[in-house]
Formats: C-alpha cells, sequence, structure tokens
C-alpha cells in the first residue's frame, strides 16, 4: 500500500501487468506455460485483442495482449519470425497461443526463438479456453484500476483543496505532494537551490548531494513533463506570469530509470502524478501570494499597522484612521522607514529559536525606548524573526537626518544602559514618556515640547518588563552591535511601503558591512550589497540563468574543466587576458581557447565591454543567490 492507503503501489500503472493476468482464474482454467519472454511479465496490459490474421500489428496501438489459436498464422519459419516482429515492434505486452487447433503440443520453436530475442512474453494455453471470458475478466480488471485511479485522483484534488483554504505552508505540502505519490519531491528556486524536499522514506544525504548539477541535467520539455532521462517529474511553480521554482517528483519512487538500451518499453508516470504535481505546485503558488502574518488578534496594533503597510493588507486610509487613534498622525507627515537587526553573526555562543525570540523582545523594547528618549513619532514592532520596523513621522521634512542620528544615538545609549544595568529614574521615566506600559502616544502637550515634531510610539521599555538588552552582544556597529537602515523619506502614507521596505533590504544587505556606521542609507550599499538584498527575487535568478545557464550546465556536464571559474578570473582581472592567465596559473595558449570556448557557449563577445558588464553582474549575482 501507498503511505496514503489510496492505491496499492502509489507508483504502480493503472493497467494491469501480464504477470497479473495470467493469475486471473478464466486463464488459469487453460492450463499457461510461459515458453519465453518471461523479463517482460510486468509490462501493464492496456486491452486484450482476439485476433487470427497474420498482419494484426497494423491495426494495434501498443500495450495489448493478443489471443489467438494459430490458425491464421504464416506457416513459414520467416513469416513467424516477422509477425514475431510486427507485434514487439508496436509494442504489444504479449501473445498468448492455445494449443489444439493450429498447434498440438507446443508453439514452433522459431517462434519461441523470435519472441525470447525480442523480450516478448509467449504463453501457451494447453486446455481449451473460451477467450470471451479472458477478455471479460481482464477488461473487468481494467475498469476497477481505472476507477481506483479516479478516486485517487479525487483525494488528491481534496487534499490540496484543503491545503489551499487552510493556508498550509509549503513543508505541509511537499510532505503531502510525498505522501499521496510514495515518491520523494523536491521544491527548488531559479537557481537550482532546494527550497524543501521530502524523501519519502529514503535517505535525504544521496538524494540532495551535488543537487545543483544534478537539476541542471534534468530538461523536461513543457511546464509539466517527465524527463526520461534522469526519471524526474516536473513542473514550473508560479503565478500571474511570474514563476519563481520548479517541483519535481522521482518516479520511480526508486529512482531505477530503465536504461536506453533495455528492452523494456519506457512508460511515463501513471496520470494521476502529473495531476498531483500540478495541483501541489497551484497550491504553493496560491500560498506564496495569499499568505500573510498569522498571529491575527494576538498582535500589538503597531504590528498590525507596519504589517498593513508593508502587505497592503489594509487600505492606507484605515491605517492612518487606526493610528491616529493612538495619537500617532501619518497624515501630513513626512515619513522614513527604519529597520533595526542584529549583525551576521550576532549573538556569539546562541542558538535556538527561543534565545532568537528573546533577542528580538529586547531588541524591540530597546528601539521603542530610543524612540521614547530621542522624543520621536513612530510605528514600531518587531516585523518579522530578525528585524524591528520603525516608521518615522515628522513634521519636518529638513529634520529627517538630525532625527535619525538622535535616535540612534539613543539606541546605543539604551543598550549600554542596559547592559550596565543602570536602571532609569522616575524623573527619566517621566521626561522620556516611560511612565506607562503599552502601545500609545504622549499627549499633545507633551506633543508640542519636541523640537522635531512628536507624538512618541509607545512600547513597554526594559524596565519596565524587567528584561535588559545585552548590549556586548556582537561587536562595531553603528548602535552597539546592530544595523540601524533608514530609506528614503516619503511625502505621504501611500509611499512609505517603498521606504519601509528599502530600510530592510538595506539592513539586510549591511548586515555583513564591518563599517562602524550610525545610520545605514542607500547609498552605502554597494552593488554586491544591493545583488545580496535580491537574492531571493525571481527576476534577478532569471537573469542569472539567462547570462550564465548555458555555461552552468556544461560545467555540471564537464566539472573537472570549471569554466565558470575561468570566466570569474578574466573579468576580475579587468578582461586582461595575460594577467588572467597567470592569475588561473595556466598557458595564456590554454586561457585564450578557454575564453573561446565560454564565448561560444554563452554566444557573447567576450571583448564587448558591455557583455563583459553583463556577465560580471550575473557572477556577482550568483555568488550572492549561492550565499546564505
Amino acid at each position: 500500500m501507498s503511505r496514503s492507503g489510496v492505491t496499492e503501489g502509489s507508483v504502480s500503472a493503472v493497467f494491469p501487468t501480464v504477470r497479473e493476468v495470467l493469475a486471473l482464474d478464466p486463464v488459469r482454467h487453460g492450463a499457461p506455460r510461459m515458453v519465453a519472454g518471461d523479463a517482460g511479465l510486468d509490462r501493464p496490459v492496456r486491452w486484450v485483442h482476439v485476433a487470427e490474421v497474420p498482419d494484426i500489428a497494423t491495426l494495434l496501438g501498443g500495450g495489448e495482449l493478443v489471443l489467438t489459436t494459430g490458425i491464421g498464422l504464416p506457416g513459414d519459419d520467416a513469416g513467424l519470425r516477422a509477425f514475431i516482429g510486427d507485434l514487439a515492434d508496436v509494442g504489444v505486452s504479449g501473445l498468448v497461443v492455445e494449443l489444439g487447433r493450429r498447434y498440438l503440443s507446443g508453439v514452433p520453436r522459431v517462434m519461441a526463438a523470435a519472441a525470447e530475442r525480442r523480450g516478448l512474453p509467449l504463453v501457451e494455453l494447453r486446455r481449451a479456453t473460451p477467450f470471451v471470458r479472458i477478455t471479460e475478466a481482464v477488461h473487468a480488471l481494467i475498469v476497477d484500476a481505472q476507477l481506483t485511479e479516479l478516486r485517487a485522483t479525487e483525494e488528491i484534488h481534496q487534499r490540496f483543496n484543503d491545503l489551499s483554504v487552510e493556508g498550509a505552508d509549503a513543508a505541509e505540502v511537499i510532505r503531502q505532494a510525498a505522501e499521496l505519490s510514495g515518491c520523494p519531491v523536491v521544491l527548488e528556486n531559479l537557481s537550482r537551490q532546494v527550497l524543501g524536499y521530502d524523501p519519502a522514506g529514503e535517505s535525504a544525504e544521496p538524494l540532495l548531494d551535488g543537487w545543483e548539477q544534478h537539476s541542471r541535467r534534468i530538461r523536461p520539455a513543457g511546464r509539466t513533463a517527465y524527463d526520461r532521462d534522469s526519471g524526474w517529474l516536473v513542473t514550473v511553480v508560479g503565478a500571474r506570469g511570474q514563476d519563481w521554482g520548479r517541483l519535481l517528483l522521482r518516479w520511480p519512487a526508486s529512482g531505477d530509470v530503465p536504461s536506453a538500451q533495455s528492452s523494456e518499453p519506457t512508460v511515463g508516470p501513471p496520470t494521476r502524478l502529473t495531476i498531483l504535481i500540478e495541483r501541489a505546485a497551484s497550491t504553493l503558488a496560491l500560498g506564496r501570494l495569499i499568505r500573510r502574518d498569522a498571529e491575527g488578534l494576538e498582535r500589538q496594533i503597531h504590528r498590525t499597522l507596519l504589517t498593513a503597510l508593508l502587505d497592503h493588507s489594509r487600505p492606507v486610509d484605515e491605517v492612518a484612521l487606526r493610528a491616529k487613534a493612538l495619537g500617532v498622525v501619518l497624515d501630513r507627515r513626512h515619513l522614513v522607514g527604519v529597520m533595526v537587526r542584529h549583525r551576521a553573526e550576532d549573538p556569539a555562543g546562541e542558538s535556538g529559536p527561543e534565545a532568537a525570540q528573546a533577542r528580538l523582545r529586547d531588541l524591540s523594547e530597546a528601539v521603542g525606548q530610543a524612540l521614547r528618549e530621542a522624543k520621536l513619532t513612530a510605528l514600531t514592532s518587531a516585523v518579522d524573526d530578525n528585524s524591528v520596523g520603525v516608521l518615522l513621522a515628522l513634521t519636518d521634512p529638513a529634520a529627517e537626518d538630525r532625527a535619525l542620528s538622535a535616535f540612534a544615538s539613543a539606541l546605543r545609549r539604551v543598550r549600554l544602559d542596559a547592559g550596565t544595568g543602570r536602571a532609569t529614574t522616575g524623573a527619566e521615566a517621566s521626561r522620556t514618556g516611560s511612565g506607562a506600559a503599552g502601545s500609545r502616544a504622549l499627549s499633545g502637550a507633551d506633543a508640542s515640547r519636541s523640537e522635531l515634531g512628536v507624538e512618541v510610539s509607545r512600547t513597554a521599555s526594559p524596565v519596565e518588563t524587567g528584561r535588559l538588552a545585552d548590549p556586548t552582544r556582537g561587536a562595531g556597529g553603528g548602535s552597539g552591535g546592530v544595523i540601524v537602515a533608514a530609506g528614503s523619506g516619503v511625502g505621504s502614507l501611500r509611499e512609505a511601503r517603498r521606504s519601509l521596505v528599502e530600510a530592510r533590504q538595506i539592513a539586510e544587505a549591511a548586515s555583513r558591512d564591518r563599517r562602524d556606521l550610525p545610520v545605514f542609507r542607500l547609498p552605502h550599499v554597494g552593488l554586491a550589497g544591493l545583488l545580496h538584498l535580491l537574492r531571493d527575487e525571481p527576476r534577478l535568478q532569471t537573469f542569472v540563468e539567462r547570462e550564465l545557464g548555458a555555461l552552468l550546465e556544461y560545467d555540471a556536464r564537464h566539472p573537472r574543466e570549471r569554466l565558470l571559474d575561468t570566466l570569474r578570473t578574466y573579468l576580475e582581472q579587468g578582461r586582461n587576458k595575460s594577467a588572467g592567465a597567470a592569475a588561473a596559473h595556466l598557458s595564456r595558449p590554454a586561457f585564450y581557447e578557454r575564453l573561446a570556448r565560454i564565448a561560444r557557449i554563452l554566444d557573447v563577445d567576450l571583448d564587448s565591454v558591455e557583455a563583459s558588464l553583463s556577465l560580471h553582474v550575473a557572477l556577482l549575482a550568483l555568488q550572492a543567490v549561492r550565499t546564505p
């Protein structure tokens, strides 16, 4: 049984095999004896056909089990060889000959030899048997198998409908696909990197070892197709014209694909597996489109509003109205998106989700305290597993740089104070607005005292909660081991998302930057950083594949040549071929020949500045895609 219990042997064909047909009672009544071609006993039987003419092959379509008494077969050896050869060529599943009319004690030896040579199952019935009983039994078996297939397909549709409604994540969709099929399933992005997999009970290591090179050799002909050479059923994953990955299912599950020299017919996967992988891909694409933060009512109002701006999940006017009810006016304000996150290597020695959540919680509290100390109006909340988002609302656009500097300085002080354990006095709490917990704004009187135009976002401070952030976690950075990144200022709430997304991207790119800057802005992020923050963008991955895909596929087939490294060396040496040859430790003729081969593979002129620039950007993008 398959793991889902849908069908017996989830990857078996819809039709019964020759072996199963020979086990039926009407066939056993005829005392069957295998004469030749027993290696083909597992061929599927698509239909049963009774024939008494020698040229019956022209009327067949393949997959039939032919029943005959032999009365119309040729009488000469050459004619019998031709008859067997024609049946094998058209792809029949087997030949059953009833003895007693034309052949009394057995089929001619020349017929048996020809059938054995062509791998065609040849069976004698040594007792008279009504063929109609055999055809009825086999056709009933076929209809029953087709009904089972229909029920399996219905379960596939129902299962993935349920997953879509429930908003299941990618891991669950992949698991269900593997369970329903009994086959290993892999989800990859456009750069052939594994996003998720389920080995269906097998070992994952041999499945994923060298995956990128292996995947590049899988070339199905169409959006959903079976690659017979590799044994993978593949479909493209994407929606609204934006493809972002491929879903692959190995069939047969064992990976034992018949070789090109095999006498067995190459049979593709059952129709239900094609339906299954397409439904799974659709569910994945739909989930990516509609997935929203799942915390619902448990989220604090600030997180709700920031998430709404980032996800377009609520109308902008509603966000402005709800923020105003908090005392945070966003209309007619200069808005600046800010993201605060730990550096990539912070903190040393800590791991696990609980530690990460505690760090993020401490950072969120420190950001809220810093906003109060700097007397800045803002929405603020953790926006993902790594970052705390801030949307500053300033009355004066000219105060943007001053406000960001004040915030970064305050954040550094808060984290240092928390690290030394210095408690805030009551007077200090009064001055910074930390007299009460929760997310609410200062009064209008407090706001009017701010030189930068403030109605302060209120979050519980470290003192109020009894938890102190540790500024010593990580070294460097403008705010005590964290990155403060700011997007471009915008003049309306409808543009706020652009500023927040820009800040998030800058923070991600700057997380590996060793410079000690108080605030990172877009000009601080170079090309490598820009490509790093765009590495999950399908359009960037498509660009890489378009520019380098042919060379990557060539290297996958010829791993010792490593032409990609040759191209990188050439470009890094400023297209100086002599310097490139020296850097690659190759003779100049050998290096020149490699460059010529690269130019032929990619169909580009490597002497062209524009073409070389495009390739250099693609190489940087490939490195960014491959870097976690």
